[in-house]
Formats: C-alpha cells, sequence, structure tokens
C-alpha cells in the first residue's frame, strides 16, 4: 500500500484538482494527485507530486490512492462539464457515483483525517429555478428534492453517503456545493468547457477575425453567478479544515445575465460584438448563491468581481485560441 501523504487529490488533472494541488503545495504539503486521464492530458502536473493515472471507478484503485492514510483526501474526481455535456450524458454523469463512493470506502478503511467533497449547484430544486430574476438559493433549497437529471441526482446521492459515512463510520466529511467555477488553465472547447470559457473563446475568435457576430444559446436573459477558481480553491481548503458538516454553498453571489457576460468579455477585450441567439442547451432559468451561512460560519464568501476574474480567464484562453487556431 503506497505510503501515507498530507493530502489526496482525486480529479487532480482537471481544472480545480490542478489548482488545488498548486495551492497545497504552496503550502508545503505532500501531495497524491490521481485522475483518470494520461498525464499529458492533464491540465497542470506539479513536480514534486506523486501523480498517479488510475480509474477510481474501481475500488482497489481508490485504496492504492488513499494508502496508508492521510491528513486530507479531496474528491473531485467525476464525468462533467458544461450544460451541453450534461444535458447530453446523464448516464456517464451518473457513473461518477463509482469513484465517489469508492473513495469514501478507502477512506474510512484509512482512517482518513478529513474528506471533502465537491458537491455542485446543480443539486438544487428545478422549480426554484424557474425565473431569471432569482432568489438567491439557500442549502436548504436542495430539498424536496428535484436535482438537475443526472449529474445534479448523482451529486445529492453522494452528499447523503457522506453523510451517513460520517453519522456511521466516523469518518469527518465536508462538502461544497461549487457554483460554475471558471478561470485559466482548464477546459475551453471540444464540448465539455463552461460558459465563462467558451464566451472567453467566442470573444477570442471575434477579436482575431474581425467577426462581430457572436453566437449565444438561447435569449442570453437566464442568469447564472460565476466564481473564480482562487476563490474556491480558498474555500474548499477552509471547508475541509473548518467544523461545518453540513453541505454549503461555494459561490459568488454576483448575478449576470448570459447576454452581460459576453457584453462584459467583448468590453475586456477592446471590441463590439452582436449576439445572434441560437438553439441549445439551456439549464435552469436562473440560479444564483446564497452566502448567508458561509458568512455565518466562517465570516467569508467569494469576493473576486465577475471583470477581475474574467480579465485573467480571458487572456490566458486567448492566448490557447491563438496557438491552436493559427489565428
Amino acid at each position: 500500500m503506497a505510503a501515507s501523504v498530507d493530502a489526496v487529490v482525486a480529479g487532480a488533472g482537471g481544472f480545480i484538482g490542478g489548482h488545488l494541488v498548486a495551492s497545497l503545495l504552496a503550502e508545503g504539503k505532500t501531495v497524491r494527485a490521481v485522475d483518470v486521464k494520461p498525464l499529458d492530458e492533464w491540465y497542470q502536473v506539479h513536480g514534486g507530486t506523486q501523480n498517479l493515472q488510475m480509474d477510481l471507478a474501481d475500488l482497489a484503485n481508490c485504496e492504492t490512492a488513499v494508502g496508508d492514510g492521510a491528513a486530507e483526501v479531496y474528491n473531485l474526481a467525476c464525468n462533467m462539464g458544461g450544460m451541453g455535456f450534461i444535458e447530453n450524458n446523464k448516464a456517464l454523469c451518473m457513473l461518477s457515483v463509482l469513484p465517489s463512493t469508492h473513495m469514501l470506502m478507502a477512506a474510512k478503511e484509512s482512517e482518513v483525517g478529513r474528506f471533502f467533497y465537491s458537491s455542485s449547484a446543480c443539486v438544487y430544486a428545478g422549480y426554484k429555478q424557474t425565473e431569471a430574476n432569482i432568489a438567491p438559493l439557500k442549502e436548504e433549497d436542495a430539498y424536496p428534492a428535484d436535482a438537475e437529471d443526472g449529474y445534479g441526482w448523482e451529486k445529492l446521492f453522494s452528499e447523503r453517503m457522506c453523510r451517513h459515512f460520517r453519522e456511521d463510520f466516523g469518518l469527518e466529511t465536508r462538502i461544497a456545493r461549487y457554483h460554475n467555477i471558471y478561470g485559466p488553465v482548464g477546459t475551453w472547447d471540444g464540448g465539455r468547457e463552461k460558459a465563462p470559457a467558451a464566451t472567453c473563446r467566442k470573444i477570442a475568435v471575434a477579436a482575431l477575425t474581425g467577426q462581430k457576430e457572436v453566437e449565444i444559446w438561447g435569449d442570453g436573459e437566464q442568469t447564472r453567478s460565476f466564481t473564480y477558481i482562487d476563490d474556491c480553491v480558498h474555500g474548499t481548503k477552509m471547508f475541509t479544515r473548518g467544523d461545518v458538516t453540513e453541505p454549503l454553498n461555494l459561490g459568488s453571489s454576483e448575478l449576470t445575465t448570459i447576454n452581460n457576460l459576453y457584453y462584459l468579455v467583448a468590453d475586456i477585450a477592446g471590441i463590439d460584438i452582436e449576439l445572434k441567439h441560437v438553439e441549445g442547451a439551456l439549464g435552469v432559468r436562473g440560479r444564483n448563491s446564497d452566502n448567508t451561512l458561509i458568512q455565518k460560519y466562517y465570516g467569508w464568501e467569494p469576493s473576486i468581481s465577475l471583470r477581475e476574474g474574467m480579465s485573467k480567464t480571458y487572456e490566458w484562453v486567448y492566448d490557447q485560441v491563438k496557438a491552436t487556431y493559427n489565428l
């Protein structure tokens, strides 16, 4: 069995996982990073880290990943993407229940210190998200359950698993409900990208080609809040090391329409655009994060503004678009 480390990050080859590993290493932690993807497909591969390519749907691999134990286990491993991917791959999203469950089982057996599970705002009841001008979602709004079909139901089920592993076996589980995490060094094309990265890609193409018309799914009046990666990583570690056992929102409360998101990035890029509204996956009509509980328990909430975060994200995506498309 692998030797013990300070932290294990499952899903380390993904967008959030790569940033989390970097932050843990900056603290001087020893880290085991695990992902199903080959190393050359990881968004970030860090030196001084034990990097393992393994499918965590298999219990034996989870036992290897956790090893002799760890002070902290962060389970970010799941099959996911933007709304276009989620709505068309419900079974694949549901299959994330395997790494979610097996990582819990392995952590229990190894008696790890803390187990963090990355849940999602997709657990929230759809009937509370039918209007663009939505009341911010409180943690209690996950019940009575009406989660996003596929992805949201798997997340809600795995939240309950974490709760019962804590209650029945004493495993110290902590849960964050992520609200639309974005930033540089992540998925920006290929169908799994989320709205902020897709917006940056389309605006970058417009800036590089002079083509003003930019396609957007739906009427663009659907609303969301978006959370910059640095706030996400800070909150993730804070939750893991804190005493709050119930699921908490980890999201910005800065609400925007998708139309305004495109205009914001166009302004950052210094160009004028014309939006062309087309059919596409839309998800719920409105979603925002109520941060009452995170402020109550931790005296903190995500505070990096959408303009600041999107400026950094656009700069990175622009470089990827220019190099990849030879524009």
